[in-house]
Order: C-alpha cells, then structure tokens, then sequence
C-alpha cells in the first residue's frame, strides 16, 4: 500500500462528523478515531480524515476527490441519498458510468464544506 491517509479540510467539526458519520456508515465505513474539535479518521487500515486545518481557513480542492468503494449499487444509491439530505449537494447522481468501465456504478456528491467525495461500486 503505497498511501497511509487521505484528508480534507472542515470549517465546522461537529457538522462534518455528523455527516460522515451518517453518509459513510452507508458504505459500512465507521469512525476510527475522533480527536475532539480537531480532526476524526474513519476506516481502518486505510484512512480517511477531516479535520480543521491547522494553518488557514479550510478550502477544496479544484479537481480533487475521494472514491469510497461501495459493496453494491443499493450502498451508492443510498450514499447519495444520506448526503443529500444531510446538506451534501450533487456531482453526479447515481449510475453507470461505462466512460469508466462496464460495471461502473457511482454517485457523486459535494459534502457540506464543499469537498468532492464518491461511493463506487464495480
């Protein structure tokens, strides 16, 4: 494995917890670690982080994003839904993308500090 963790940045800790909690237990990824006002981990060997940054005012970044793999289509169907709903905006609703790949099936969605991220199923 050639990556230890991957983050992005939050303006509100308590609202992003919220709502990876919620979105990412869709895909059966749980917290791993929370340090509290600073940053929470999610996953296990792999992680993905958000937390405020410490030197500036959290942004995102142009053309980036994180692809969460998803067990099926009805994971990235309801991925998409939990973000919606809990203030993420569409990238991309759920669908085959054969752009990529025949079995490609993925939502793409904005959290709610404007981060870029994706459930995938193949």
């Amino acid at each position: 494995m050639i990556l230890n963790h991957v983050s992005v940045g939050t303006s509100d800790m308590a609202k992003a917890v919220s709502f990876y909690d919620a979105v990412l237990s869709t895909l059966a990824i749980k917290r791993s670690h929370y340090i509290e006002n600073v940053a929470a981990a999610y996953g296990d060997n792999f992680e993905f982080w958000v937390g405020c940054p410490c030197e500036n005012k959290a942004t995102i970044g142009h053309g980036s994003h994180v692809a969460f793999n998803a067990p099926d289509q009805n994971a990235v169907d309801e991925f998409y839904r939990v973000a919606l709903e809990l203030g993420g905006s569409c990238e991309g609703k759920p669908g085959l993308r054969p752009e990529y790949s025949e079995s490609y099936y993925a939502a793409f969605v904005r959290d709610v500090d404007g981060n870029k991220i994706e459930a995938v199923s193949m």
